[in-house]
């Protein structure tokens, strides 16, 4: 009966942490502009994460590889923190290693999504005179 019961307990509770997990992320999605259903579909929610980090989409194919997707998992999550205006700190521990609570911070937070661009051109040089 008590084995049962820690069962159930055990049940509810990844419940609940996996709906965190979900509004959390649907929510982040849709501050970036990406839309939030993306989070139930396996393959495309990792899409969108490359996307939301201004990454070609074809890095998805990068993720299948083993080692490599680690490597790719760490750039991608620096990414998405920066394009929230968060520091590359906060992208690693909290969205490569502590996923939940960063996602959870950035979608139910104050951080603004900008999309990444291209990289500034330098200032042009001032004419001789």
């Amino acid at each position: 009966m008590i084995a049962m019961l820690f069962g159930l307990f055990l049940f509810v509770l990844y419940v609940a942490i996996a709906l965190f997990f979900i509004i959390a992320a649907w929510k982040l999605f849709v501050k970036a502009g990406k839309p939030g259903w993306g989070i139930f579909i396996p393959f495309y929610n990792l899409y969108l994460w490359v996307k939301i980090a201004g990454r070609p989409g074809w890095w998805l194919v990068l993720f299948l590889i083993p080692l490599v997707n680690i490597v790719f998992a760490i750039i991608v999550a620096l990414d998405v923190a920066k394009a929230f205006g968060k520091s590359g700190v906060f992208g690693f521990f909290l969205l490569f290693l502590f996923t939940y609570f960063g996602v959870a911070i950035i979608g139910w937070g104050k951080a603004v999504y900008t999309p990444p661009g291209p990289p500034a051109a330098p200032p042009a040089p001032a004419p001789a005179a």
